[in-house]
């Protein structure tokens, strides 16, 4: 098992499974298994893999249980899950794990691959998507999970700062790339992505960094992330211009920032998910560039980079305090440029206002 920093007691995650086992009562549901992923990090604390060997916690309304491969039960039992009273059962290799796990409706977590869960299935178990339900105990973040994702904004707002020093004309996007990812290191136990995207490679929001040489002029998408050694995540967008921009890159940009600005004024507990999306594009619509937006305003962090709150259309999830999520609004000209603005907020509960940065 991998090493972490935890910053929570036992009783943090006893009471996390008590709650996943209220929504299985609740809605009617046999069991959810959850296994090795950002979820099972989140309800035991643990990083656990077991390549092709199965691997699941077991929640019912009346037992937990942890399945895992025989080499890595002792493990186990010293972990959290032992210490919270989960019956940590082991499986030798000929044995069959999927025995373990209930037939009927089971809520299984995202990360359950094909392999396992279609002979999970061949036993009876009848799949419903877990993060359907999982999303409301892991959406409303604890105060340690706050802090956590502060530590996490405050770390990569650093690496940020030290970006206008680094671009430069005559330098490649994978030189900048290679000099952010020291810099994230500094600040994070690993780095989660780095994009560089300059000139014409701004309007492609998942570029990654080429040898393309960056030019004076250019408008530069830069978003990186990292992991904290507690497992929190840090997700931030900048746009930089090496040298001067041009008049219709002003005015789009300001556009951009007016359009964050409205997006972080109405996200705020009481309203939908969709809402908060419709803000942002009204404004970025109503100023003509509309044809230029090709993605949602945003997307949840946690212990998993993008989870649930989805600012998006189609998504009436009423927003409530402690829910983080990016507010991130964007616009890319094919073949020119792009620029995008991302900041991670949380709907506090000591604050009216829902930026805390």
């Amino acid at each position: 098992m991998s090493e972490r920093s935890s910053i929570f007691p036992p009783e943090t995650f006893r009471s996390r499974l008590d709650r996943v086992a209220d929504l299985v009562e609740s809605r009617g549901l046999d069991g959810a298994l959850i296994t090795p992923g950002p979820d099972l990090e989140y309800l035991l604390d643990s990083r656990i893999a077991t390549h092709e060997r199965f691997a699941g916690l077991v929640v019912t309304p009346g037992r937990r249980v942890m399945v895992v491969p025989a080499v890595d039960a002792a493990d186990m039992r010293s972990s959290v899950a032992g210490a919270i009273g989960v019956d940590v059962v082991g499986w030798s290799d000929g044995e069959d794990p999927y025995a373990l796990v209930p037939a009927g409706d089971v809520a299984v977590s995202a990360s359950t691959t094909a392999d396992h869960l279609t002979l999970l299935m061949d036993r009876g178990l009848r799949p419903v998507n877990a993060t359907t339900v999982l999303r409301d105990v892991f959406m409303r973040k604890e105060e340690a999970e706050i802090g956590e994702l502060r530590r996490a904004a405050h770390a990569i707002d650093e690496v940020h700062r030290r970006v206008p020093a680094i671009l430069r004309a005559g330098v490649t996007e994978n030189e900048v790339a290679a000099e952010l990812e020291a810099l994230i290191l500094a600040e994070h136990r690993s780095v989660d992505f780095i994009i560089v995207g300059s000139g014409p490679h701004g309007a492609d929001p998942h570029h990654d960094h080429s040898d393309r040489v960056i030019r004076d002029g250019d408008v530069v998408v830069v978003d990186i992330g990292g992991t904290l050694d507690t497992g929190y995540h840090s997700d931030c967008t900048r746009t930089y211009v090496v040298g001067e921009p041009d008049d219709r890159q002003r005015e789009m940009y300001a556009v951009l920032q007016a359009a964050q600005q409205r997006g972080l004024d109405v996200a705020r507990p009481g309203v939908t998910a969709q809402e908060v999306d419709r803000a942002v594009r009204q404004v970025i619509d109503e100023a003509g560039y509309g044809e230029y937006v090709i993605h949602r305003t945003g997307h949840g962090i946690g212990l998993s980079g993008h989870e649930e709150p989805f600012i998006i259309e189609g998504n009436d999830l009423v927003l409530e305090e402690s829910m983080a999520f990016s507010v991130e609004p964007g616009l890319y000209v094919p073949g020119s440029w792009g620029a995008r603005i991302e900041d991670i907020i949380c709907l506090l509960y000591t604050s009216p206002s829902p930026r805390d940065r």
